[in-house]
């Protein structure tokens, strides 16, 4: 559960910046370096993103981080999913200050 937090999270992330480097990335979502690394590199091997490196660039470990197609129906996918989630534990709330 909290891992498809993180990618929905991630392609938020990508989606408004993707010249972010991983270290900006990491910080801005409270993740590990690691961790960071190992969830792009499943969101690249579903097909979800593209990472390219600027072929100009001196440094060379300087990526851009591209939303596919697929990746941008995942993101819609897990916010829905994201949002049904928060609605219900609204109603359920509700529910209980109702009761008291």
């Amino acid at each position: 559960m909290k891992t498809k937090q993180d990618y929905l999270d991630i392609l938020r992330k990508i989606n408004k910046n993707p010249n972010s480097s991983q270290r900006e990335l990491a910080n801005d979502l409270g993740l590990s370096l690691g961790k960071l690394n190992y969830c792009l590199q499943a969101l690249k091997s579903k097909g979800m993103i593209k990472m390219k490196n600027f072929h100009k660039n001196l440094n060379k470990i300087n990526y851009l981080y591209v939303l596919t197609p697929k990746g941008v129906s995942e993101k819609t996918k897990l916010t829905i999913n994201f949002m049904k989630r928060k609605l219900k534990e609204y109603d359920e709330l509700k529910a209980e200050l109702k009761k008291k």
